[in-house]
């Protein structure tokens, strides 16, 4: 592969993730303190249209996974060259915290009252039941990602598909674990307000969910079709 083109697969994982961890959690910041019953739904869809338009504008060029977590199951599902795991995990990782800096940069004290729209668990839920969830959540958005990619025609479709599922989970589980599935847009904020607590359930958990999602997801396909590698 020719620098140039892991150049810009790179930049569009950076990018991606840096916009979806600067736009949900303002979300977050903004609508979750009040308490109006449309707060969450509203963060959910901000959540899911981000990764809507993200997969839209840069789906072609790298597949738009934005998400280490997903990425690391890729291969696995025989849908992600190996050697791309690492400079995209870096990328995304990096665009999360730089997401991150951005946040504090842009609410300050503001964002203190939810850490800069940091992932939390909800009270009463330990740490491996949150690992537990994370990971049911992970497994579910993973699974319907690789179907969509492989087996619906066309971006925009491709992109409603997971932007609403997304939406669909953060609705369903945020009460509970803030619903990340996503250990960047976790980092991010986490690392930027120096609220550390339990961050490593929000690695975890969606690492072993996708994992687990690419491994049914390979079985399956090889009784279908051969795979496709991006």
């Amino acid at each position: 592969m020719a620098w140039t083109d892991l150049a810009k697969r790179c930049a569009a994982e950076f990018i991606g993730t840096y916009i979806l961890v600067v736009v949900g959690p303002t979300a977050v910041i903004l609508l979750l303190p009040s308490s109006s019953a449309f707060a969450l739904p509203l963060v959910a869809l901000t959540f899911g249209l981000t990764v809507a338009l993200m997969i839209t504008l840069f789906g072609e060029l790298s597949g738009s996974i934005i998400n280490p977590a997903i990425t690391l199951a890729a291969p696995v599902a025989r849908l992600l060259r190996t050697n791309l795991v690492i400079p995209y995990i870096a990328s995304q990782t990096a665009g999360g915290i730089l997401a991150g800096l951005t946040l504090k940069l842009m609410f300050g004290s503001l964002g203190d009252a939810t850490s800069l729209g940091s992932t939390k668990l909800a009270t009463g839920i330990d740490p491996v039941s949150g690992i537990a969830i994370e990971s049911i959540g992970a497994f579910i958005l993973t699974f319907v990602a690789f179907n969509a990619t492989t087996r619906v025609r066309g971006p925009r479709k491709q992109a409603l598909i997971i932007g609403g599922t997304l939406t669909v989970l953060i609705v369903l589980i945020a009460p509970l674990t803030s619903a990340s599935f996503n250990p960047a847009r976790s980092l991010g904020p986490a690392l930027a307000s120096v609220y550390l607590s339990a961050i490593y359930v929000y690695i975890i958990g969606p690492s072993l969910g996708a994992v687990l999602a690419g491994l049914l997801f390979r079985r399956l396909q090889a009784e279908r079709v051969p795979p496709r590698i991006s």
